[in-house]
């Protein structure tokens, strides 16, 4: 570096607001670049790192806190510079992930906020953060497509439909994919407006979008049980994907049962033989929640019976047994808080039909205790950050035990519920023909298979297991692969002659390589064994909460070639819709009264764009979804939606 420019770096930081003058061109002093001085002479070029240098100072230094997965703070000394593109390209990200209007950008209160953190900002119109998010969602879409041009293994799907508030039916596509690195991956892939809910047009719409994606290699696609529609879907959609040639054993398997909606229908008949306890105590909440007097009066009595739960009383929705669950998981905790309520309020009695007995009580708290079992299993099998379809069967036949041994209950009430439950069970689940044989192959895949009620179902499993590795063993065949790699040398050869002595050594090799293997196997060596058979027999894994299947195979996918292409097709299955049906609540809140003149485009944008921004490691909370969509069957959507 010179020593003009060393010189200049060690005074203090100059101000940038005001250049040098331009030198005078003076005749002594033009080799040297500069103009002369009095004092010093003339002044020599600056360095080439100058501006480098004054570009980094001219830049803002601050302090970002950034939390790790372990809740672990970081902070991290930064430099910032006034970009407005980005400031730009954040607002339209705020809007999308945050489901703002389009409006907040004009609130006086964003503009305030904005002239105080970045002033020399211009803020844009509401018709500019609208071309800034469909641009976005441009953007996206291309990224997406590159990663499922790039993809290699099997996409399952799942699908639902729903009408909004502007009465157009939308149909949910959802995909689930495991990448080449092994991460699982949900994307939705259509929000898109169809004619109707018929079977027909739903099954059109499912191809017109798989075409727009260039999606043509499709393992499941997992419905609700609407029997009358789905089943008209699903038979369209396996005889296109028969014919695009890329399915699987001729889509003996492609169609999966979402498990949520079979376990709601479950809950839903065994709740009908008891509700004459659950419609008092309903009753009961719905009394103490109708004025704040009340509520504060229900609080003094709970703090008299020294009761420590904080918990809020909640009121369900009675189509939607989660949401009685979550009320008497409340209301039980409060049970002498509701009894000293009743003697001190007496114009309680008079309002409701019947104040909860005792015998209600233990009705509720047995019936909660069921229905957590129920509860905890429609979470772990709605989940889409995470292979569900593994622990399936294990879930089920737990579900199955629980049944089974309220059957056997002393109280006939319980015992009755319990019957209706297992008939409406045995309906979907009672017999292994009804199911899908992947829940039962992922089973054995996973050395979880043990013991099981009968031959028959053992039988039909490793039937269905072994078609299923035939058939990947013919589509990832090695034979292939070297006939492929063969014909195309054999292409070379005769272009080139010279290619000819080169390759014979080699080819002479592999020749004598294929016969030693295939006299080993004839012989009854270690070769004779399929890569299915060596899975098999080793031994299992240690049992814990914190082993991740999907790495395990990302190890072992080198040991087994074929089988773990297998595994990542049928890990990646999904065993519930909901999903889509969350999707369905990002739209009402997208669609909101105050909202619903918004185009079919824009809602595709906003809604697609959001789940893709949505991190893998984030976790739906589904509570605020099955509350949502509780708001917008009960028609109370605006009341909801004030708030955003």
């Amino acid at each position: 570096m010179s020593t003009g420019s060393t010189n200049n770096l060690n005074q203090s930081q100059p101000d940038w607001s005001a250049e040098s003058p331009t030198p005078d061109p003076v005749p002594n002093s033009a080799d040297s670049g500069g103009r002369e001085s009095k004092k010093h002479g003339p002044y020599k070029k600056r360095s080439l790192v100058w501006p480098h240098f004054k570009e980094r100072y001219e830049a803002t230094l601050c302090v970002r806190e950034t939390e790790n997965e372990n809740g672990q703070t970081r902070t991290t000394l930064l430099s910032w510079k006034f970009d407005a593109e980005l400031i730009r390209k954040k607002i339209a990200y705020m809007v999308i992930v945050d489901e703002l209007p389009f409006k907040h950008v004009e609130g006086i209160g964003f503009k305030e906020v904005m002239r105080a953190t970045c002033p020399q900002f211009r803020m844009p119109s509401r018709w500019t953060v609208t071309r800034d998010c469909y641009e976005y969602y441009l953007d996206e879409r291309k990224k997406l497509k590159n990663l499922l041009r790039h993809n290699t293994s099997k996409i399952c799907l799942t699908t639902d439909s729903w009408t909004s508030i502007q009465k157009i039916n939308y149909m949910c596509l959802t995909a689930y994919f495991i990448d080449n690195d092994w991460n699982l991956n949900k994307k939705v892939l259509s929000f898109y407006p169809i004619s109707s809910h018929k079977g027909v047009d739903i099954g059109q719409a499912v191809e017109k979008c798989l075409l727009e994606w260039g999606i043509d290699d499709v393992f499941t696609i997992t419905v609700d049980n609407a029997s009358s529609s789905n089943d008209t879907v699903v038979s369209y959609l396996r005889g296109k994907f028969v014919n695009w040639g890329k399915c699987v054993l001729e889509g003996k398997w492609l169609h999966v049962r979402c498990v949520a909606h079979i376990i709601n229908l479950v809950v839903n008949d065994g709740l009908k033989k008891i509700g004459i306890s659950i419609d008092c105590i309903r009753a009961a909440v719905r009394y103490v929640r109708q004025s704040p007097a009340r509520l504060k009066k229900f609080r003094e009595c709970a703090v008299v019976e020294k009761i420590e739960s904080q918990k809020h009383l909640c009121l369900d929705c009675p189509t939607r047994w989660n949401s009685t669950y979550l009320m008497l998981d409340v209301a039980q905790t409060y049970e002498r808080a509701f009894d000293r309520f009743a003697l001190e309020d007496p114009y309680m009695i008079q309002d409701i039909d019947s104040i909860p007995t005792t015998t209600d009580w233990r009705k509720a708290r047995y019936l909660n205790q069921f229905l957590e079992n129920f509860y905890e299993l429609t979470l772990k099998v709605s989940g889409s950050k995470y292979v569900t379809c593994n622990t399936f069967f294990q879930d089920i036949s737990g579900m199955n035990a629980v049944l089974t041994n309220m059957m056997e209950n002393d109280n006939h009430e319980v015992a009755a519920m319990a019957i209706g439950m297992k008939e409406k069970y045995d309906k979907y689940w009672g017999k292994i023909e009804k199911m899908n044989m992947l829940v039962f192959v992922e089973f054995v895949l996973l050395k979880m298979y043990g013991q099981h009620d009968g031959t028959n179902v053992a039988a039909l499993a490793k039937d269905a297991l072994v078609q299923l590795f035939s058939e990947y063993k013919k589509l990832n065949s090695p034979l292939e692969a070297n006939s492929q790699a063969s014909s195309s040398k054999s292409g070379a050869i005769e272009k080139d002659a010279l290619s000819i002595d080169m390759d014979a050594g080699k080819r002479i090799q592999d020749m004598y390589k294929e016969e030693f293997k295939k006299r080993k196997i004839e012989a009854g060596g270690r070769d004779s064994k399929t890569e299915l058979d060596k899975y098999l027999s080793e031994d299992c894994e240690d049992e814990e909460d914190d082993f991740r299947i999907l790495s395990w195979w990302k190890i072992n996918s080198p040991r087994f070639p074929v089988l773990s292409k297998l595994a990542r097709d049928v890990l990646v299955v999904p065993v519930s819709t909901v999903a889509s049906e969350a999707a369905f609540s990002t739209g009402g809140r997208v669609l909101d009264p105050f909202r619903s003149s918004l185009t079919p485009r824009i809602v595709q944008a906003l809604i697609y764009t959001q789940d893709w921004f949505r991190p893998s490691e984030s976790k739906v909370n589904m509570e605020e979804e099955l509350e949502d969509l509780k708001a917008l069957e009960s028609g109370k959507v605006s009341l909801i939606l004030c708030i955003y």
